[in-house]
């Protein structure tokens, strides 16, 4: 996985491993940052994001090639990824898992047809050349103010740009939650756990007739 090498998968933690994205690419020494961490890093000064004016933090959108995320189907990588400060990746295309596993962690996957690709990739050539991306208006803008018009689903989009993954969507449901929760504890109390709020006496169909709540001998 060259977006982030399986030794770094084995936390739960999706802060903390920005560090490890790209690890084969970004450094000459990946075994040993894999093994014993960060400080021992030692920068592949060949790879674009070691340098000068795309270091540091300074990148917040990344444009990549065809079938990006290929392989890639762990949240680590989306994490890895967002955890340096991406915030948008733009390709061709993307590898259906990863696609959906960036927007499940707050990051826009957009796909533009490849001419215009290769021209934000001519235009992000010259360090700290900025373009911007509205995702209200589904556009991303260059230098020169020639924009480029992107699709996305529309649920998608409304969780970025509110801000809500799969628990904020739930938690905005929590009137309709409560509500079916009461009817259904009216309705089936023995169904509420360790509530136990069960009946004396439970028909198992409507004609049947109660057991004898005498102890039964045979």
């Amino acid at each position: 996985d060259m977006i982030i090498p399986k030794e770094f998968l084995k936390t739960i933690n999706r802060s903390g491993l920005g560090f490890a994205a790209f690890a084969e690419l970004r450094y000459e020494n990946a075994i040993d940052v894999a093994t014993i961490g960060a400080e021992v890093a030692i920068p592949n000064k060949d790879f674009i994001l070691n340098k000068e004016g795309y270091d540091g933090g300074k990148t917040e959108i990344l444009i990549v090639g065809d079938n990006f995320g290929c392989g890639s189907s762990r949240e680590h990588a989306p994490w890895s990824i967002g955890d340096m400060g991406i915030k948008c990746i733009i390709s061709t295309s993307f590898a259906d898992i990863f696609y959906n596993n960036c927007f499940n962690n707050g990051m826009l996957p957009l796909t533009l047809p490849r001419d215009q690709v290769e021209v934000l990739i001519e235009d992000s050539s010259v360090p700290g050349t900025e373009f911007t991306v509205d995702l209200v208006n589904q556009k991303v803008i260059r230098a020169n103010g020639e924009s480029f018009s992107f699709e996305i689903d529309a649920f998608k989009k409304n969780c970025l740009v509110n801000g809500l993954d799969q628990i904020g969507l739930t938690m905005e449901k929590l009137d309709e939650i409560s509500s079916f929760e009461t009817e259904r504890s009216a309705k089936f109390p023995w169904l509420d756990g360790a509530a136990m709020r069960v009946p004396d006496v439970v028909k198992m169909y409507p004609d049947a007739q109660f057991w004898s709540q005498e102890p039964v001998s045979a």
